[in-house]
């Protein structure tokens, strides 16, 4: 079977069913499915069309679809994740290595998510390095989204639309969204067009700035006239983002606005949806209207949740210490406000086990006012804020990959450089969750290890104590005189300093008699050698005399 390289696309044709192989046209390394019936097959070549189409909802159906089936298959669970965060690959300059952009990005790590953890239980060795290092590039991408759109200030209202026709001339649907930004705009609301919003970010990537707007709008206008301007890739991945967030709990509300076309024509997704028909006479009236009740309703319902039981809530499980309900409080008021800098700032004293300024020396930081929670509580944003910057700085990057490889790696240490691993983790990790007994129990391992070889090294050198070997007793004396007061060492090193002169002149007196038969034997070997010399030197007289005659 011929597969498509991920990243140029080009036709890749592995010799037999391996799962990695090298694209000779990008040169890029890569994992390959292993489909193990035509049906399979069929269903990943659709689902590969659909994503490299940037249909990412299309594939991911797909993609699950064959999971349904096979629920150990690393790869189908990677190109999920691809899906999930609308991975395209773009290529810097001519010729160069693809690198990945993120068209749908999400607010949990690449670590965290769910498929790429499968993935890397079911792959083998080789794949997961794989797998690994385009998460590590994933990661850092979505970091600096998220950096940015930290920076943008909230909106109300986010208006979703197609900007340009089949023959590439402004759609209707952009004269509508702009009728109805004006009139939004005029009548107060923030509104987020990108036709007006992104006019000064040409020349950029505009994925931080959906992001943000996408996270913070309360309402989504989803505008269109024409059912594949509705299904439109870039259409369709805002409105099914921002669907996806309701899903998840988020207090938002999409209204499709149609024109010049049937109802039933709208994305599935819409049918459960109130639309509004823009052909109507007195639609703008009927819409402004239907905004600011829905706008108020979702206002009061963050004032019930927010101001009085999740952030009463949040509150109460940081004095209690209960980082885990805290964290949990934070993360439901940041679905339903997620620009709150409280709920922020809670969220990160939480994951750091901070409640006091003091407990912020644990991290190196600067003690703060010891009651954190009043002054959090009264809202100065400019403190709320300089604080965030620093509690930020303080987090090590991946905290959540290293505090799970480090639990790992102490589960299965064997050797005491294992160990010396372990502590160098948990030590950059501080306070964060249970980090600080694991380094409590590296400790106590380590110096019993320490011990097990102190005590491994007395033996050896008391063993040399016996010897009659004067440098093994001047070895021995050396070390104890190194350990002062370890077990008895002090005594040993008395009965090495008693016992070494007696030792020396027993050496001295085996090496003198040594020498002196070394001697005798030498004398021997002398005369044996002069009488052997004048035997043959008479032999060979004979020998002349004979010959003569």
């Amino acid at each position: 079977m011929n597969h498509k390289c991920k990243m140029c696309g080009g036709v890749l044709t592995p010799a037999g069913k391996e799962k990695i192989i090298t694209c000779e046209y990008c040169g890029t390394k890569q994992t390959l499915p292993c489909p193990d019936s035509e049906r399979i097959a069929g269903l990943y070549e659709k689902a590969d069309g659909y994503r490299r189409n940037l249909e990412f909802d299309k594939a991911l159906a797909l993609y699950e679809e064959i999971l349904n089936e096979d629920s150990t298959d690393a790869e189908m669970y990677w190109l999920a994740l691809l899906c999930e965060f609308g991975i395209e690959y773009v290529e810097e300059t001519v010729g160069a290595k693809r690198i990945p952009t993120i068209n749908r990005m999400q607010p949990v790590s690449v670590f965290d998510n769910a498929n790429y953890k499968a993935a890397i239980q079911y792959a083998d060795e080789e794949q997961a390095v794989i797998y690994r290092t385009e998460a590590e590039e994933i990661n850092g991408i979505q970091k600096e989204i998220l950096e940015i759109s930290k920076r943008e200030e909230p909106f109300d209202i986010f208006i979703c639309y197609k900007e340009t026709d089949e023959n590439g001339r402004r759609a209707l649907d952009s004269v509508l969204a702009t009728d109805i930004y004006e009139l939004l705009t005029k009548d107060g609301y923030k509104v987020f067009f990108s036709r007006v919003t992104l006019d000064d970010k040409i020349g950029v990537a505009y994925e931080p700035y959906i992001y943000a707007a996408l996270q913070s709008a309360k309402i989504m206008i989803a505008v269109g006239t024409k059912e594949e301007h509705f299904n439109a890739i870039w259409v369709r991945n805002e409105w099914s983002r921002y669907l996806a967030m309701i899903k998840s709990g988020a207090k938002k509300v999409l209204i499709p606005a149609y024109k010049d076309m049937d109802p039933y024509e709208l994305p599935e997704e819409f049918k459960h949806l109130q639309a509004i028909n823009m052909g109507e006479l007195g639609f703008q009236q009927d819409m402004l209207r239907g905004i600011c009740k829905i706008y108020n309703e979702i206002a009061a319902e963050e004032d019930r949740l927010i101001g009085g039981g999740l952030m009463g809530q949040m509150y109460a499980g940081m004095k209690a210490r209960d980082w885990s309900a805290t964290s949990e409080c934070a993360e439901n008021i940041l679905k339903v406000k997620p620009q709150c800098m409280e709920a922020r700032v809670c969220k990160k004293l939480a994951l750091m086990g901070i409640f006091e300024g003091k407990d912020m020396e644990v991290w190196d930081l600067p003690g703060t006012d010891e009651n954190l929670l009043e002054k959090i509580q009264s809202g100065d944003t400019f403190y709320l804020d300089m604080l965030n910057t620093r509690l930020n700085n303080a987090l090590p990057e991946d905290i959540e990959k290293n505090y799970d490889s480090a639990i790992e790696l102490f589960h299965q240490a064997q050797s005491n450089d294992d160990y010396n691993k372990c502590e160098t983790v948990f030590r950059k990790l501080k306070g964060y969750k249970d980090a600080p007994n694991y380094y409590k129990q590296i400790t106590i391992k380590l110096s019993q290890y320490d011990n097990s070889k102190r005590r491994e090294k007395y033996n050896e050198h008391f063993k040399l104590i016996d010897s009659d070997n004067p440098e093994d007793i001047k070895r021995a004396l050396r070390y104890f005189e190194s350990v002062p007061g370890y077990l008895d060492a002090d005594q040993r090193a008395e009965h090495c300093r008693a016992r070494l002169p007696i030792v020396e002149q027993l050496a001295a007196r085996k090496e003198k008699e040594k020498k002196k038969d070394f001697f005798k034997s030498e004398q021997g070997i002398t005369l044996i050698v002069v009488g052997s010399t004048i035997i043959i030197s008479i032999i060979i007289s004979v020998i002349k005399i004979i010959s003569e005659m």
